[in-house]
């Protein structure tokens, strides 16, 4: 009996530490992201190849990428203080990104060498229209697990929010989150690649942001306009989410939960490649909600970051600063 009441209080003790910890602090950007690392070979064409076709292109960029990543780097350039948790390979590809997260001022200390695996590789075709065709290969984002978690477990509690894709394993993503869960870190997921997501997992995620695709996998609903993502969103709120944020590309984005619905058009500009303009956006929208905006005023931000990014060639190297917002 008295060994689990002195557990008990242990567990008590930890958790009203936490609180405290959150609600002293002076920044409130501390943003903890989960995700993938891959180096983007990018090719320029007038379109793209049909099947068993080979067609010549045009400008080549070699460049940092992987959704994780590209979100880590937008929250950094954004003002947000955030620790990227990931997997890379211990090769060229793996030094030069991790060299680079450092030069945006990212938390490196959590990104794990794997000696087995090379890094993960993405062959990126971009035509005249700025649609983006994807292949990637994981390599180590395929082999980022528990273990990594639990070694950045006090960098997950300490956050204000924990922003996860679905370019690492489910597990751990899963894994992440009822960590995340437990301490009061709220939990954003940016459900892509397209996958189905467990009901359990649906309940923990304050804030779930879904393009077209995504949203008709998640909710059967073939999103067209604003109404469709309308009921797409109202389902995605009646498995348990919080709040919801569908991107419509050219058309914007939609915003709903029980008290709130709105529709957020999207900045006019002369789209040059959209790689990257979701991870952005995404990593915008939680510098935002970390400062204290309302979710509103956040996908605002988040719409104006994206809007510059799509004007750029590359993943982050389309990434704008704060102060180009401003």
């Amino acid at each position: 009996m008295f060994l689990l009441l002195q557990k008990y209080l242990r567990k008590r003790l930890r958790k009203n530490y936490i609180f405290i910890l959150k609600n002293k602090m002076t920044d409130r950007r501390k943003i903890a992201v989960v995700g993938s690392s891959n180096t983007d070979l990018v090719v320029k064409a007038e379109r793209m190849p049909e099947p068993g076709e080979t067609i010549l292109g045009g400008a080549f960029m070699m460049t940092a990428g992987g959704k994780g990543a590209n979100q880590a780097v937008a929250v950094a350039r954004m003002g947000g203080d955030v620790t990227f948790i990931a997997r890379v390979g211990n090769d060229m590809f793996g030094n030069q990104s991790v060299e680079g997260y450092k030069k945006d001022g990212m938390d490196t200390s959590y990104i794990a060498r794997d000696a087995q695996t090379p890094s993960g590789v993405a062959l990126i075709c971009v035509d005249k229209k700025g649609e983006n065709s994807i292949v990637v290969a994981s390599g180590a984002n395929n082999r980022l697990c528990k273990n990594d978690i639990d070694a950045a477990k006090t960098k997950i509690e300490e956050a204000d929010y924990l922003l996860m894709q679905l370019e690492v394993p489910m597990e751990v993503v899963e894994y992440a989150a009822n960590i995340a869960l437990a301490s009061g870190t709220k939990v954003v997921l940016n459900p892509a690649p397209a996958a189905t997501l467990s009901a359990d997992l649906l309940k923990k995620l304050y804030l779930i942001t879904p393009n077209r695709t995504e949203s008709q996998l998640l909710t059967g609903i073939a999103v067209a306009g604003w109404e469709d993502a309308e009921r797409a969103a109202d389902i995605l709120l009646s498995k348990g989410v919080e709040n919801v944020v569908i991107t419509l590309g050219a058309l914007g984005a939609l915003i709903k939960n029980k008290s709130l619905t709105e529709r957020v058009p999207s900045k006019k500009v002369e789209v040059v490649d959209t790689t990257a303009a979701g991870d952005t956006f995404n990593g915008a929208l939680c510098v935002a909600l970390a400062e204290g905006k309302g979710l509103a005023d956040a996908v605002q931000m988040a719409t104006a970051a994206s809007a510059i990014a799509i004007t750029r060639m590359g993943a982050q190297a389309s990434i704008p600063y704060r102060k180009e917002i401003e």
